[in-house]
C-alpha cells in the first residue's frame, strides 16, 4: 500500500469519517416533558449505530484502502471504491430523513445533526474527487531534493536518489575504464595500444540499466499500451526511475508505483 497515492479528496473522506464516528457517541435525540431531559445516542440502537453511522465509516475505509492499493480491487465485479461511495450515500440519505422526520416531543440531538453533516460531506467528497481537479491533487506531496539546484548542476540527493554519482547527459555513452596506474598520453594520442583511430567498443543495446532522472519542465507520462491519454505528469525537482528504454522514449516509474512512457526525453537530468 502506498499512502502517496492518496488525494485531497481522500483526506476529506478520512476527516468526515472521523467526525461521523465521534458523532455516533453524542446525543441522537433529546426527549422533553420529563422531570429531566433524557438523551439517547446511536449505539443504544445497533441498527443505527452499526447500520448507518459505522456503515459510512466502513465505506470511507473501503475508498481509502482501494486508493492505496497498486491495482483497484473488485468484489462481485464492483470496485471497492464504488461500494464505499454507495455506503456513504446510503448513510447520508438515511440520516437526512431521520433528521426531517423527528417524532413529537423529541428534538434532534447534536449526534444526529453532526452525523448528517459528516455523512453528506463524506458522500460528496467520494463523488466529487474523480471529477474535481483540485481534489485530485496529492494529499502527501512528493519529497524534493535537499537543496534546489540550477538546472544542469550536480544534484545533492532527493527522492530515491542513489547517491552522488558522476553525472552524464541522457544518451551519452560511459567512458571505458583505465587500468590502475595508467597515465593518459598526449592530447589527440590514442589512450592505449591498438590501431590508431579505432573506435571504442560501445555497449550493446540490451545493456540498459535503470537510472534516476529529473525533468526540466513538466512532462506528460503516457500509458504503456499506447493510449493517448496521460496517466501522470512528471514535475521538475522530483526524481523518477527509468526502468526501460524504448527507442528515444523511456519507461518511467513514479513515486506511487505507476509506470508509463516518457516520450519527450530532451534535456532530462540524469542522476
Amino acid at each position: 500500500m502506498n499512502i502517496r497515492s492518496l488525494t485531497r479528496g481522500d483526506g476529506v473522506v478520512i476527516g468526515a469519517a472521523v467526525v461521523l464516528f465521534i458523532a455516533s457517541f453524542l446525543a441522537l435525540y433529546t426527549y422533553s416533558g420529563y422531570a429531566s431531559t433524557l438523551t439517547r445516542n446511536a449505539w443504544e440502537d445497533l441498527g443505527t449505530g452499526l447500520g448507518i453511522y459505522m456503515g459510512a465509516v466502513i465505506g470511507a475505509v473501503l475508498i481509502v484502502v482501494n486508493r492505496c492499493l497498486p491495482q483497484p480491487r473488485k468484489v462481485a465485479g464492483l470496485d471497492l471504491g464504488v461500494i464505499g461511495t454507495a455506503f456513504a450515500i446510503l448513510s447520508a440519505w438515511t440520516l437526512l430523513w431521520t433528521l426531517i422526520d423527528v417524532p413529537d416531543n423529541v428534538n434532534a440531538g447534536a449526534g444526529l445533526i453532526l452525523g448528517f453533516i459528516a455523512a453528506a460531506v463524506l458522500a460528496g467528497a467520494a463523488i466529487a474527487t474523480p471529477l474535481v481537479p483540485a481534489l485530485q491533487a496529492p494529499l502527501v506531496p512528493a519529497p524534493k531534493p535537499q537543496a534546489p539546484q540550477p538546472y544542469g548542476a550536480q544534484p545533492q540527493g532527493g527522492y530515491g536518489y542513489p547517491g552522488a554519482q558522476p553525472q552524464q547527459p541522457y544518451g551519452a555513452q560511459p567512458q571505458p575504464g583505465q587500468p590502475f596506474g595508467h597515465q593518459p598520453g598526449p592530447q589527440g594520442a590514442p589512450a592505449g595500444p591498438g590501431p590508431q583511430g579505432a573506435a571504442a567498443p560501445q555497449p550493446a543495446a540490451g545493456d540498459f540499466s535503470p537510472f534516476w532522472f529529473a525533468v526540466p519542465v513538466p512532462r506528460q507520462l503516457f500509458a504503456e499500451d499506447g493510449s493517448p491519454s496521460p496517466i501522470a505528469e512528471l514535475a521538475p525537482g522530483t526524481w523518477y526511475l527509468a526502468v526501460e528504454q524504448r527507442g528515444a522514449a523511456l519507461v518511467a516509474q513514479t513515486q506511487d508505483g505507476r509506470r508509463g512512457v516518457l516520450q519527450d526525453t530532451s534535456g532530462i537530468q540524469r542522476g
